[in-house]
């Protein structure tokens, strides 16, 4: 497969670093290496480029500066938004089950600590019952947790409506948005979000650096899960990942002016990649295709095993569910939750495009898929 161009179509897992982002890095692994919260000038520079990054990713959901909380990725800030509220008088948390297993785990672990957890059911299409939302709501709901774009089908919420409903009844909104985030305008002033968590390498960005915001409006006093030296306004301790912080901030700047152009290239290309492989006889989207982000495609291929077609693939990169548990061979949940069986889904695969996606590459994918699909198939209908 060496000889072979590498196709990489798993977008939703991690984004290649775009060049852009990586040279703007570069000079705060060498030159500017000072620590962000030293007082000397080499420190003041480098933290004005720290503000400077903040400002951008603030920019890039209409935030501002300082209700931004860098960390080390949308996993931390999950673990902070939640965990962080834990001395909070209302114990009722509502959540979606078909959520991130950061955001499931975490609500797991405020149940052994306390908490009430409403995990709400979604209808075929992945979309929640916004009547269901509401009766759940009971006087001591503290915040309702729900993602903005799903990782595995890119259904989308309806974010405003649910807003509407919890703002009526003074519940908090934690917002996951980690899939969304650099690929779709977001506005937490005018979509009421309370608190939403992004990660810069799900947008061309560098690994092991996200952040969470947390609005000022609301005042809400989160408790802080790392405790130390009091940066970042005591909220999260711990000398700042500089060179990540800046790419992140790149990664933003480059997303407010290209998301537009992006997702017009984009869109054309997944819609092309799905139109072609629905030809695989029997073969369907899972989830609303309607309401869904523009890079994402999951398509069920009935009676084909998706690990070893994805194994046969080689150097085309897909995936068959959350890259965070891709190791094990268990049907997914988003698809079970969807009401999936567990061999279709175990059959399905997601394909999620990026900004590097070219129309070439679809155009081998496509060949190289439903040829090797139907080799897979066919010994099961015998």
């Amino acid at each position: 497969m060496s000889h072979q161009q590498n196709i990489y179509l798993d977008n939703n897992s991690t984004t290649r670093v775009d060049a852009r982002v990586l040279n703007a890095m570069l000079p705060y692994f060498t030159d500017l290496y000072a620590n962000s919260t030293s007082s000397h000038i080499a420190g003041l520079t480098v933290n004005e480029a720290v503000e400077n990054a903040a400002w951008k990713v603030a920019a890039l959901i209409n935030a501002d500066a300082e209700e931004i909380i860098f960390t080390s990725g949308a996993t931390e800030a999950i673990n902070l938004a939640i965990k962080g509220l834990i001395n909070q008088d209302k114990k009722h948390i509502i959540t979606i089950s078909t959520e991130h297993k950061a955001v499931l785990e975490t609500c797991r672990f405020m149940e052994n600590n306390g908490f009430e957890v409403s995990y709400l059911p979604v209808h075929h299409d992945g979309l929640l019952d916004l009547n269901l939302l509401d009766e759940t709501i009971t006087d001591k709901t503290l915040v309702f947790i729900g993602m903005f774009s799903n990782n595995e089908t890119g259904v989308i919420r309806n974010v405003s409506e649910i807003s509407k409903i919890l703002k009526s009844k003074n519940v908090l909104f934690m917002c996951d948005a980690t899939q969304a985030v650099g690929k779709i305008p977001i506005d937490v002033k005018a979509l009421g979000i309370d608190l939403l968590t992004l990660s810069a390498h799900k947008f061309y960005g560098p690994k092991g650096v996200g952040a969470l915001y947390v609005s000022a409006k609301t005042k809400i006093k989160l408790l802080p899960q790392i405790i130390g030296g009091g940066q970042q306004r005591k909220l999260r301790s711990g000398t700042l990942n500089v060179h990540g912080i800046i790419g992140l901030g790149k990664a933003s700047e480059i997303a407010v002016n290209e998301l537009e152009k992006d997702s017009n290239r984009i869109h054309l290309l997944r819609n092309k990649l799905e139109y072609n492989l629905l030809q695989f006889e029997g073969s369907f989207v899972n989830g609303n295709t309607q309401k869904r982000i523009y890079n994402t495609t999951n398509i069920c291929f009935p009676g084909v095993n998706s690990e070893q077609l994805i194994m046969a693939l080689g150097n085309i990169s897909v995936s068959n569910g959350s890259s965070c548990s891709a190791v094990t061979s268990e049907p997914s949940h988003v698809l079970k939750a969807m009401g999936l069986s567990d061999e279709e889904a175990l059959s399905s695969i997601r394909f999620s495009l990026g900004r590097f996606t070219t129309d070439e590459e679809i155009d081998i994918t496509v060949e190289r898929v439903l040829t090797l699909a139907q080799q897979f198939v066919l010994p099961r209908r015998h």
